[in-house]
This record gives structure tokens, sequence and C-alpha cells, in this order.
């Protein structure tokens, strides 16, 4: 299955270390289940959004090997793929960058012939295969029909998505320089959300968050300082405070931290998909490893 992560210091620009190789809970670990692509978004001093992205396994990526991942942001999000739409290629590898704003998504989404006729010109802003890619391109086009407004652009996209097409999941996560949204529909994967104080729960801590599976580990000796928010696929560490998002939750974390939560998505989708109705390969990307 894979595997999100977002993480929000704003406004403090945060300097963390995504670790993939030599930590116990490492994205490398995880990327022997999710062997199809790895990708890091974030952004730098001046607001220009960063992804560096390849479509392999991270154990098999010298490059994140060899800096682990230490860059300097107020907006992380990180992405873990196993294929179920799109080749193995960098441009189906997540995250993806539309209008200056980084998106990843976990999920399945079908009648994707139904999708581009409905984005029509739009579809231009998509230079790959996958649904998750088309998904974003129809959240950019609500936004900007909608002055701007990406809370309103996701619950547009995501209801129009719900009525119309089948879909297995559409969690997702989209950051901004300094603000971060995560959506959970309906209850097929699980997304959760911590809202961390400076110094974690002791007060006096970094942060220091391992996947309870071998997923991911993020360490930030500045977050023992700063507060921040974390949003990922999993909890990642004993805090008794991460709170899983309820199905059609719509979660929005500004730029001074504070967070609205809105049930923009109260029913399960005309047509969910169940996972004896997806291709194999489909199937097999969404199974929890």
């Amino acid at each position: 299955m894979c595997r999100l992560f977002g993480l929000s210091s704003a406004p403090e620009r945060t300097l963390a270390t995504f670790w993939l190789l030599d930590a116990p809970d490492s994205l490398s670990r995880q990327s022997h289940h999710d062997p199809d692509g790895t990708g890091l978004g974030y952004f730098d001093a001046d607001g220009a959004p960063h992804v560096d992205k390849a479509p392999i396994a991270a154990y098999q990526d010298r490059a994140f090997a060899q800096d682990a991942r230490q860059v300097r942001s107020a907006t992380f999000l990180a992405h873990v793929r196993y294929a179920s739409t799109g080749n193995l290629e960098a441009r189906n590898t997540h995250p993806f960058q539309q209008d200056g704003r980084l998106f990843a998504h976990n999920g399945v989404i079908e009648g994707l012939d139904d999708l581009d006729a409905h984005l029509g010109d739009d579809r231009s802003l998509v230079a790959g295969d996958t649904d998750s890619e088309r998904f974003f391109a129809l959240i950019t086009r609500e936004t900007r029909d909608r002055d701007g407004d990406i809370t309103a652009g996701i619950e547009h996209a995501a209801r129009w998505i719900a009525r119309n097409l089948p879909v297995y999941a559409l969690n997702l996560v989209l950051v901004t320089r300094d603000e971060l949204w995560a959506l959970r529909y309906p209850d097929t994967h699980e997304l959760f959300v911590l809202e961390r104080p400076a110094g974690g729960l002791h007060g006096d801590r970094h942060l220091d968050h391992s996947g309870s599976h071998g997923r991911m580990r993020v360490h930030s000796e500045h977050l023992a300082g700063h507060p921040a928010v974390v949003v990922a696929s999993e909890r990642m560490d004993d805090n008794p405070h991460w709170r899983a998002l309820r199905p059609g939750e719509l979660l929005h974390v500004g730029p001074d931290l504070h967070t609205t939560h809105h049930l923009v998505l109260p029913d399960p989708p005309a047509h969910l998909l169940t996972l004896d109705d997806l291709r194999p390969d489909a199937a097999a990307s969404q199974r929890a490893a």
C-alpha cells in the first residue's frame, strides 16, 4: 500500500532528515513492500516547490542514500509508491506539482476516460498516466474556478469523483509553502494527524517519528523548540494524541498551524469498489503490507 507523510511547522522553516537506509524503521525498509517509487516534496526559502523522486525503490536510490534528504522547509510531503495505475516512470511518481502546489494520493480511481472528458483542456496539466495526477488536475481546476480557495477546490473535486466514478480510496495530502491539507475518504485506508507541541509529548524532545511497521522515519532536532502538525498513513510513535481522520474529513493546517476540520463527504461513494473489484495489480497495491 502506498504511504503518505506530511508535515507543517509553518511559519518556522524546519531542518528535517528523512532516514532511508540506516534507520531501523526507514523509508528504505518500507520500500521493500512499496517498491515502485519514492518522492519528497518541499519548498525553498523563496517559496519555490522542489520534488526529488525516482521510479525505483528507496533502497535502490543512491541519491536518497547520499544526502539522507536533509532539507529545510516549512512544509514537507513524502510518498512511497506501490503502483496501481501508470508505468514505473518518474512522471508517474508522487508527489506531483501543479500551480506551485504539491500533491500525493493513496487509493484507486477508475473510469479515467470519463475523468479525462470532464477535465477537458485541463487534461494538459497531467504529464503522466496515473489516476492520482488526474485527481490533482481536477483539484487544480476547481481551485482556480473558486478564486484560489484550495479547501473548496479539494471538496468539489472529491465530491464530483465520489458521485460519478468508481472509487476505492481518495486519501490525499496537498501542501503549499506554508499550508497543508489532508483528506481521508472513504473508510478504506486510515489517515492520522498529530498536532505536536514544541518538544512533543514531554516538552523537551526533538521530533523522531518512526513508522510502527517499518514504513519510514523522520528526524528534526529543530522541533524540540517549535510546534508542528504531522499527517501520516500510520501512527509513527507512541504519542497518545494521534487521531484518525474520520471518513470524509478534510483537514486544513494554516500558515500559523491553526487547524480546521470539515466533514465534506458524509456519504460513501456512489460506486464504491472493493479489493475484489480491482485488477490484480491494483488490488495488490492497496493491501496493507
